[in-house]
Protein backbone atom coordinates (compact mmCIF):
# COMPACT_ATOMS: atom_id res chain seq x y z
CA UNK A 1 0.00 0.00 0.00
CA UNK A 2 1.05 3.83 -0.75
CA UNK A 3 1.70 5.58 1.77
CA UNK A 4 0.81 8.52 0.31
CA UNK A 5 -1.28 10.70 -1.57
CA UNK A 6 -4.83 10.18 0.42
CA UNK A 7 -8.09 9.37 -1.49
CA UNK A 8 -10.68 12.25 -1.14
CA UNK A 9 -13.27 9.96 1.30
CA UNK A 10 -9.94 9.13 3.50
CA UNK A 11 -8.90 13.43 3.41
CA UNK A 12 -12.40 14.23 4.16
CA UNK A 13 -12.43 12.07 7.13
CA UNK A 14 -9.24 13.73 8.25
CA UNK A 15 -10.87 16.99 7.59
CA UNK A 16 -13.80 16.17 10.08
CA UNK A 17 -11.74 14.62 12.92
CA UNK A 18 -9.99 18.25 12.70
CA UNK A 19 -13.48 19.65 13.68
CA UNK A 20 -13.61 17.25 16.49
CA UNK A 21 -9.95 17.57 18.12
CA UNK A 22 -10.51 21.58 17.72
CA UNK A 23 -13.65 21.03 19.74
CA UNK A 24 -11.16 18.94 22.43
CA UNK A 25 -8.39 21.62 22.56
CA UNK A 26 -11.41 23.83 23.54
CA UNK A 27 -12.99 21.99 26.04
CA UNK A 28 -10.11 20.16 27.50
CA UNK A 29 -11.67 18.11 30.00
CA UNK A 30 -8.97 15.68 31.64
CA UNK A 31 -9.81 12.37 31.99
CA UNK A 32 -6.57 10.56 32.02
CA UNK A 33 -3.92 11.72 34.87
CA UNK A 34 -0.93 10.22 35.38
CA UNK A 35 1.20 9.86 38.81
CA UNK A 36 4.66 9.09 37.99
CA UNK A 37 4.98 7.70 41.96
CA UNK A 38 8.48 6.46 42.07
CA UNK A 39 11.26 6.36 39.65
CA UNK A 40 12.50 3.23 41.20
CA UNK A 41 12.71 -0.45 39.26
CA UNK A 42 13.46 -3.74 39.60
CA UNK A 43 14.65 -3.90 35.87
CA UNK A 44 17.33 -1.92 33.82
CA UNK A 45 16.08 -2.17 30.03
CA UNK A 46 17.43 -0.80 27.53
CA UNK A 47 15.06 1.11 26.14
CA UNK A 48 14.03 3.43 29.38
CA UNK A 49 13.14 7.09 28.32
CA UNK A 50 13.44 7.76 32.00
CA UNK A 51 16.48 5.74 32.83
CA UNK A 52 15.01 4.21 35.56
CA UNK A 53 17.21 2.88 38.27
CA UNK A 54 16.99 -0.08 41.58
CA UNK A 55 17.44 3.40 43.57
CA UNK A 56 16.70 6.38 42.33
CA UNK A 57 17.80 9.96 43.10
CA UNK A 58 14.86 10.99 43.27
CA UNK A 59 12.47 9.37 46.24
CA UNK A 60 8.96 8.40 45.98
CA UNK A 61 6.61 11.33 46.18
CA UNK A 62 4.75 10.52 49.49
CA UNK A 63 1.21 9.78 48.90
CA UNK A 64 -0.34 12.99 50.75
CA UNK A 65 1.20 15.40 48.29
CA UNK A 66 -0.23 13.57 45.31
CA UNK A 67 -3.84 13.28 46.76
CA UNK A 68 -3.65 17.00 48.02
CA UNK A 69 -2.88 17.88 44.20
CA UNK A 70 -6.03 15.58 43.67
CA UNK A 71 -8.40 17.23 45.73
CA UNK A 72 -7.52 20.37 44.16
CA UNK A 73 -8.09 19.86 40.97
CA UNK A 74 -11.14 17.56 41.89
CA UNK A 75 -14.03 19.90 41.23
CA UNK A 76 -13.43 20.65 37.56
CA UNK A 77 -13.37 17.15 36.35
CA UNK A 78 -15.93 14.29 37.43
CA UNK A 79 -13.97 11.15 39.31
CA UNK A 80 -15.81 8.25 37.83
CA UNK A 81 -14.80 10.01 34.64
CA UNK A 82 -10.86 9.89 35.02
CA UNK A 83 -8.71 7.53 34.69
CA UNK A 84 -5.84 7.85 37.22
CA UNK A 85 -2.84 5.40 36.55
CA UNK A 86 0.42 5.06 38.72
CA UNK A 87 3.63 4.42 36.37
CA UNK A 88 7.20 4.89 37.47
CA UNK A 89 9.77 3.05 37.22
CA UNK A 90 7.57 0.06 38.63
CA UNK A 91 4.97 0.91 40.71
CA UNK A 92 4.23 -2.27 42.41
CA UNK A 93 7.76 -1.35 44.17
CA UNK A 94 5.55 1.45 46.40
CA UNK A 95 4.98 -0.72 49.82
CA UNK A 96 1.88 1.53 50.26
CA UNK A 97 0.07 0.87 47.18
CA UNK A 98 -2.92 -0.71 48.37
CA UNK A 99 -3.56 2.05 50.60
CA UNK A 100 -3.48 4.46 47.46
CA UNK A 101 -5.23 1.81 45.63
CA UNK A 102 -7.96 1.66 48.39
CA UNK A 103 -7.92 5.78 48.71
CA UNK A 104 -8.16 6.47 45.08
CA UNK A 105 -11.13 3.74 44.53
CA UNK A 106 -12.96 5.73 47.90
CA UNK A 107 -12.56 9.31 46.11
CA UNK A 108 -14.43 7.46 43.12
CA UNK A 109 -11.62 7.05 40.79
CA UNK A 110 -10.65 4.23 38.64
CA UNK A 111 -7.34 3.24 38.30
CA UNK A 112 -4.41 1.88 37.02
CA UNK A 113 -1.27 0.22 37.23
CA UNK A 114 1.41 -0.36 34.26
CA UNK A 115 4.29 -3.05 35.37
CA UNK A 116 7.10 -5.20 34.19
CA UNK A 117 5.62 -7.97 36.03
CA UNK A 118 8.86 -8.49 38.02
CA UNK A 119 7.16 -8.09 41.41
CA UNK A 120 3.74 -8.96 40.47
CA UNK A 121 2.35 -12.44 42.00
CA UNK A 122 -1.45 -14.05 41.06
CA UNK A 123 -2.11 -12.98 45.48
CA UNK A 124 -0.64 -9.48 44.60
CA UNK A 125 -3.51 -8.94 41.78
CA UNK A 126 -6.42 -10.14 43.68
CA UNK A 127 -4.95 -7.98 46.85
CA UNK A 128 -4.42 -4.72 43.86
CA UNK A 129 -8.37 -5.81 42.90
CA UNK A 130 -9.89 -5.64 46.06
CA UNK A 131 -8.13 -2.02 46.53
CA UNK A 132 -10.14 -1.34 43.53
CA UNK A 133 -7.70 -2.07 40.75
CA UNK A 134 -9.46 -1.60 37.05
CA UNK A 135 -7.12 -2.12 34.70
CA UNK A 136 -3.36 -2.69 34.17
CA UNK A 137 -0.84 -2.83 31.54
CA UNK A 138 2.21 -5.87 31.38
CA UNK A 139 5.10 -5.09 29.04
CA UNK A 140 5.91 -7.98 26.54
CA UNK A 141 8.20 -7.31 24.11
CA UNK A 142 8.90 -10.12 21.88
CA UNK A 143 9.77 -14.11 22.76
CA UNK A 144 12.34 -15.32 25.50
CA UNK A 145 15.36 -14.33 23.85
CA UNK A 146 14.31 -10.58 22.38
CA UNK A 147 12.13 -9.53 25.29
CA UNK A 148 14.86 -10.65 28.12
CA UNK A 149 17.47 -8.67 26.18
CA UNK A 150 15.32 -5.52 25.93
CA UNK A 151 14.15 -6.00 29.54
CA UNK A 152 18.32 -7.01 30.73
CA UNK A 153 16.91 -10.20 32.63
CA UNK A 154 16.87 -13.35 32.34
CA UNK A 155 14.01 -14.19 34.30
CA UNK A 156 11.52 -11.19 32.90
CA UNK A 157 9.77 -13.54 29.60
CA UNK A 158 9.13 -16.23 32.35
CA UNK A 159 7.24 -13.44 35.41
CA UNK A 160 5.54 -11.45 32.66
CA UNK A 161 4.09 -15.06 30.66
CA UNK A 162 2.99 -15.63 34.31
CA UNK A 163 1.29 -12.67 35.08
CA UNK A 164 0.02 -12.60 31.76
CA UNK A 165 -1.81 -16.18 31.85
CA UNK A 166 -3.15 -15.61 35.29
CA UNK A 167 -4.95 -12.24 34.47
CA UNK A 168 -6.29 -14.09 31.30
CA UNK A 169 -8.35 -15.97 34.08
CA UNK A 170 -9.30 -12.95 35.93
CA UNK A 171 -12.92 -11.11 36.06
CA UNK A 172 -13.57 -7.53 36.52
CA UNK A 173 -10.36 -6.40 35.34
CA UNK A 174 -8.98 -4.54 32.45
CA UNK A 175 -6.06 -6.03 30.88
CA UNK A 176 -3.47 -5.61 28.01
CA UNK A 177 -0.19 -6.04 26.64
CA UNK A 178 2.32 -3.44 25.36
CA UNK A 179 4.71 -4.39 23.11
CA UNK A 180 7.90 -2.17 22.39
CA UNK A 181 9.05 -3.14 18.31
CA UNK A 182 12.45 -3.16 17.16
CA UNK A 183 14.90 -4.61 15.24
CA UNK A 184 15.68 -7.52 17.50
CA UNK A 185 11.56 -8.61 17.63
CA UNK A 186 10.23 -7.04 14.16
CA UNK A 187 10.76 -10.75 12.33
CA UNK A 188 8.53 -12.67 15.24
CA UNK A 189 5.87 -10.67 15.82
CA UNK A 190 3.87 -12.82 13.68
CA UNK A 191 5.31 -16.18 16.20
CA UNK A 192 4.31 -13.26 19.13
CA UNK A 193 0.68 -12.54 18.03
CA UNK A 194 0.32 -16.40 18.10
CA UNK A 195 1.11 -16.87 21.28
CA UNK A 196 -0.86 -13.81 22.50
CA UNK A 197 -3.97 -15.35 20.63
CA UNK A 198 -3.24 -18.85 22.45
CA UNK A 199 -3.43 -17.27 25.50
CA UNK A 200 -6.69 -15.64 25.37
CA UNK A 201 -5.34 -11.82 25.23
CA UNK A 202 -8.17 -9.87 24.21
CA UNK A 203 -6.23 -5.99 23.77
CA UNK A 204 -2.61 -5.61 22.60
CA UNK A 205 -0.62 -2.43 21.55
CA UNK A 206 2.78 -2.59 19.76
CA UNK A 207 4.60 1.07 20.55
CA UNK A 208 8.06 2.05 17.97
CA UNK A 209 10.93 3.04 20.51
CA UNK A 210 11.90 6.99 20.40
CA UNK A 211 15.22 8.33 20.92
CA UNK A 212 14.93 9.70 24.40
CA UNK A 213 17.08 8.63 27.88
CA UNK A 214 19.03 5.28 27.38
CA UNK A 215 17.08 4.43 24.34
CA UNK A 216 19.76 6.73 22.54
CA UNK A 217 22.50 4.51 23.29
CA UNK A 218 20.66 1.41 21.34
CA UNK A 219 20.62 2.49 17.64
CA UNK A 220 19.01 -1.58 17.02
CA UNK A 221 15.77 0.05 18.83
CA UNK A 222 14.68 2.05 15.97
CA UNK A 223 13.73 0.17 12.81
CA UNK A 224 15.06 1.13 9.49
CA UNK A 225 12.42 2.14 6.92
CA UNK A 226 11.72 -0.24 5.06
CA UNK A 227 10.98 -2.13 8.36
CA UNK A 228 9.05 0.14 9.48
CA UNK A 229 6.68 -0.10 6.40
CA UNK A 230 6.64 -3.65 6.99
CA UNK A 231 5.61 -3.36 10.57
CA UNK A 232 2.54 -1.18 9.56
CA UNK A 233 1.47 -3.35 7.15
CA UNK A 234 1.72 -6.75 9.98
CA UNK A 235 -0.48 -4.08 12.01
CA UNK A 236 -3.24 -3.67 9.14
CA UNK A 237 -3.34 -7.23 8.54
CA UNK A 238 -3.51 -8.35 11.75
CA UNK A 239 -6.48 -5.73 12.48
CA UNK A 240 -8.18 -7.18 9.35
CA UNK A 241 -7.97 -10.61 10.98
CA UNK A 242 -9.87 -9.38 13.84
CA UNK A 243 -8.38 -12.40 16.13
CA UNK A 244 -7.13 -8.96 18.63
CA UNK A 245 -7.89 -5.80 19.52
CA UNK A 246 -4.66 -4.28 18.33
CA UNK A 247 -3.85 -1.10 18.28
CA UNK A 248 -0.38 1.67 17.35
CA UNK A 249 0.42 3.50 20.30
CA UNK A 250 -0.75 7.40 19.77
CA UNK A 251 2.04 9.06 17.64
CA UNK A 252 2.81 9.89 14.46
CA UNK A 253 0.74 10.53 11.32
CA UNK A 254 0.48 7.84 8.60
CA UNK A 255 -0.79 8.32 5.84
CA UNK A 256 -2.93 5.83 4.05
CA UNK A 257 -2.10 4.11 7.09
CA UNK A 258 -4.57 6.01 9.28
CA UNK A 259 -7.68 4.25 9.89
CA UNK A 260 -5.93 0.62 9.59
CA UNK A 261 -3.56 0.37 12.67
CA UNK A 262 -5.27 1.63 14.89
CA UNK A 263 -9.09 2.74 16.40
CA UNK A 264 -8.90 6.62 15.67
CA UNK A 265 -7.09 8.99 13.59
CA UNK A 266 -3.69 10.62 15.04
CA UNK A 267 -4.65 12.29 17.85
CA UNK A 268 -1.56 13.47 20.52
CA UNK A 269 -4.22 13.88 23.82
CA UNK A 270 -1.07 15.19 25.68
CA UNK A 271 -2.25 18.41 27.44
CA UNK A 272 -5.45 18.18 26.01
CA UNK A 273 -7.12 15.45 27.97
CA UNK A 274 -3.84 13.56 29.57
CA UNK A 275 -1.88 15.22 32.07
CA UNK A 276 0.80 13.67 34.52
CA UNK A 277 1.80 14.53 38.30
CA UNK A 278 5.61 13.52 37.99
CA UNK A 279 7.95 12.04 40.33
CA UNK A 280 9.30 15.34 41.41
CA UNK A 281 6.02 17.10 41.72
CA UNK A 282 6.19 18.61 37.84
CA UNK A 283 3.02 19.22 36.11
CA UNK A 284 2.86 17.87 33.02
CA UNK A 285 1.16 16.07 29.96
CA UNK A 286 2.19 12.36 29.07
CA UNK A 287 5.47 11.55 31.59
CA UNK A 288 7.56 10.95 28.80
CA UNK A 289 7.31 15.02 28.40
CA UNK A 290 9.85 17.04 31.06
CA UNK A 291 11.88 19.92 30.78
CA UNK A 292 10.68 22.47 28.50
CA UNK A 293 6.94 21.17 28.95
CA UNK A 294 6.61 21.59 32.18
CA UNK A 295 3.67 23.24 33.04
CA UNK A 296 4.29 24.25 36.78
CA UNK A 297 5.05 22.26 39.86
CA UNK A 298 2.35 20.77 42.93
CA UNK A 299 4.26 22.30 45.54
CA UNK A 300 4.30 25.65 44.72
CA UNK A 301 1.14 25.79 42.34
CA UNK A 302 -2.36 25.05 42.11
CA UNK A 303 -2.94 21.92 40.13
CA UNK A 304 -6.45 23.46 38.90
CA UNK A 305 -5.43 26.67 37.64
CA UNK A 306 -2.63 25.04 35.97
CA UNK A 307 -4.79 23.07 33.62
CA UNK A 308 -7.30 25.55 32.94
CA UNK A 309 -5.00 28.58 32.46
CA UNK A 310 -1.87 26.82 31.27
CA UNK A 311 -0.66 24.21 28.54
CA UNK A 312 -0.99 26.59 25.92
CA UNK A 313 1.82 24.60 23.69
CA UNK A 314 0.35 22.13 24.11
CA UNK A 315 -3.31 23.51 22.92
CA UNK A 316 -2.15 25.75 20.33
CA UNK A 317 0.62 23.61 18.36
CA UNK A 318 1.16 26.19 15.62
CA UNK A 319 4.51 26.90 17.26
CA UNK A 320 5.43 23.25 15.68
CA UNK A 321 5.14 24.11 12.24
CA UNK A 322 8.99 24.50 11.80
CA UNK A 323 11.69 22.29 10.16
CA UNK A 324 10.47 19.20 8.48
CA UNK A 325 6.77 20.21 8.90
CA UNK A 326 7.11 23.83 8.00
CA UNK A 327 5.82 22.91 4.32
CA UNK A 328 4.54 19.92 4.82
CA UNK A 329 0.76 19.24 3.16
CA UNK A 330 -0.27 17.00 5.94
CA UNK A 331 0.46 19.44 8.92
CA UNK A 332 -2.87 20.21 9.62
CA UNK A 333 -3.86 16.32 10.34
CA UNK A 334 -0.67 15.79 11.85
CA UNK A 335 -0.21 19.46 13.74
CA UNK A 336 3.79 18.32 14.66
CA UNK A 337 3.65 14.87 15.42
CA UNK A 338 3.62 13.78 19.39
CA UNK A 339 4.59 16.30 21.85
CA UNK A 340 6.99 13.67 22.96
CA UNK A 341 8.82 13.61 19.72
CA UNK A 342 9.92 17.29 20.09
CA UNK A 343 13.25 18.06 21.25
CA UNK A 344 13.68 19.06 25.27
CA UNK A 345 16.00 22.10 24.38
CA UNK A 346 14.94 23.42 20.73
CA UNK A 347 11.26 22.33 20.43
CA UNK A 348 12.72 20.40 16.68
CA UNK A 349 10.97 17.23 15.89
CA UNK A 350 13.50 14.35 16.38
CA UNK A 351 11.34 11.74 14.57
CA UNK A 352 8.62 11.52 10.96
CA UNK A 353 7.04 8.55 11.07
CA UNK A 354 5.50 9.82 7.78
CA UNK A 355 8.88 10.59 6.42
CA UNK A 356 10.38 7.06 7.14
CA UNK A 357 7.21 5.32 5.77
CA UNK A 358 8.05 7.96 2.38
CA UNK A 359 11.63 6.82 2.36
CA UNK A 360 10.69 2.95 2.27
CA UNK A 361 8.91 3.30 -0.94
CA UNK A 362 11.57 5.55 -2.38
CA UNK A 363 13.98 2.99 -1.63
Amino acid sequence: MKTTPLPFKKKLALKLFNRYRANEKSTHVLNYLFWECTLRCNLNCLHCGSDCKKEAVVPDMPKADFFKALDDITPIITPNETMIVLTGGEPVLRKDILEIGQELYRRGFPWGIVSNAMALQPKTIDLLMDAGLRSITISLDGLETSHNWLRNSKQSFKKAMKIIAYLNQVKDVRYDVVTCVNQKNLEELDLLYDLLVSLGLKEWRIFTVFPVGRAQLYPELQLLPKQFKDFFDFMARVRKEGKIKLNYGCEGFLGNYEGLVRDNFFFCRAGINIASVLVDGSISACPNLRSRFIQGNIYKDSFREVWESRYGIYRNRSWTKTGICKDCEYYSFCEGNGMHLRNDETGELMFCHLKRLLEAEEN
